[in-house]
């Protein structure tokens, strides 16, 4: 079982088996650039490896925890990173299920030229690691 938090600390400590072990199995990961969802632990965390590689300089600025619905937490962690030099900020969503892990993530980024150099920086590297006709064929994030 892991709690708001743990997550946060598996990111700033690069630990990519961290992070997937605070991932509930049939997580939903929303990006700011694709309109379908990505499902499952295996592949959120194979985004969130990734992401790992393409972000600089990530450091989460500010936390803040829902106190409204006891029954389906919630956890947003605003941050600021670099991506090929461009500065970003953004914030990640995260929603937590009766077992403490992280059932729902949604990220958010701006400004749009660096969300754009996100997307493009993550989608050919997700592209790369999925091969040829991968799930979709196009930039991922």
């Amino acid at each position: 079982m892991t709690v708001p938090g743990t997550f946060r600390k598996a990111v700033e400590a690069k630990d990519l088996s961290a992070i997937t072990g605070s991932l509930d199995p049939g997580i939903e990961f929303h990006s700011p650039v694709m309109v379908k969802p990505y499902h499952g632990r295996d592949s959120v965390a194979a985004l969130l490896g990734v992401l790992l590689e393409v972000f600089e300089d990530f450091h989460y600025t500010d936390e803040l925890i829902s106190a409204g619905r006891p029954d389906a937490p919630a956890q947003a962690l605003i941050f600021n990173a670099r991506v090929m030099g461009k500065a970003v900020q953004g914030l990640d969503l995260l929603r937590f299920g009766d077992n403490g892990l992280v059932t729902g993530l949604t990220v958010m980024v701006r400004p749009l030229p660096a969300a754009m150099t996100l997307a493009r920086a993550v989608g050919r590297r997700m592209e790369a690691a999925e091969g040829p006709g991968g799930p979709s064929g196009t930039a991922h994030l």
